[in-house]
């Protein structure tokens, strides 16, 4: 049996506890962050707040066992904590009224000692089945290309329902595209996927879209049609 609290309120520690609650050989308490002098004793403490508060909270942990976060960008060693460090850090967007299926989640552990990326790896493996050893410089990276992947991408989302908004025609029209430009991927290359105006260098119609957008669109579709066609001019100088 493998004793686990969660310090945090947030949706990260949620679901976390929630799915450790229905996972075989694991006993989860979950505690407010503001709460650490009453600490019960646990093998594994999963820090899930905020990127700033985790030192300050890992600080106050008195236990030597094993403590972790469950950040992205934060090194293991920004840890405070006396005892042994690690990282189960979870790729993969949280929000508070959307269920988690754990099984499809990468996990991406590190640890001081393979002792206790064996833990990690058992832990992980109670509620998810995809492990990866990930070191703290590779998280960094891998993070920065999630915010490109998912928070950039969602945010051009918001940017399509916008102009959708604006003249008058459904979202949900544009909903099979996304769908189809996601799935492009388990098979192409994201490069091999591109398709659109930008990649064929059609001047008449990339003028014509910058005329129906306002400034802050203009700036946007810009960059990042200028972007994606000195791709293409990369490729087809290769």
């Amino acid at each position: 049996m493998i004793k686990v609290v969660v310090l945090g309120n947030g949706n990260v520690a949620t679901h976390l506890t929630k799915a450790f609650k229905k996972a075989k050989n694991v006993k989860v308490t979950k505690i407010s962050s503001r709460k650490i002098e009453q600490l019960p004793d646990a093998n594994i403490y999963i820090i899930a707040v905020s990127d700033d508060a985790i030192a300050a909270v890992s600080s106050k942990i008195k236990s030597k066992n094993l403590v972790v976060h469950t950040s992205g960008s934060v090194a293991m060693n920004s840890l405070q904590n006396h005892g042994n460090k690690g990282v189960f850090y979870m790729l993969q967007t949280f929000s508070t009224n959307k269920k988690v299926n754990f099984s499809k989640i990468p996990f991406c552990l590190e640890a001081q000692n393979k002792t206790d990326l064996h833990l990690l790896e058992t832990l992980a493996t109670s509620i998810g089945k995809n492990i990866y050893h990930i070191n703290s410089v590779q998280r960094k990276s891998l993070h920065v290309a999630a915010v490109f992947v998912n928070n950039f991408t969602n945010h051009l989302y918001k940017i399509g329902n916008d102009i959708c908004k604006e003249h008058n025609v459904p979202f949900e029209i544009l909903k099979p595209l996304i769908k189809e430009t996601a799935a492009k991927i388990k098979t192409l290359s994201p490069a091999d996927a591109q398709t659109g105006p930008a990649i064929r260098n059609d001047q008449k119609t990339i003028k014509n879209h910058l005329t129906l957008l306002n400034h802050h669109q203009q700036k946007i579709y810009t960059m990042l049609t200028k972007s994606i066609s000195s791709l293409s001019i990369k490729k087809n100088n290769l």
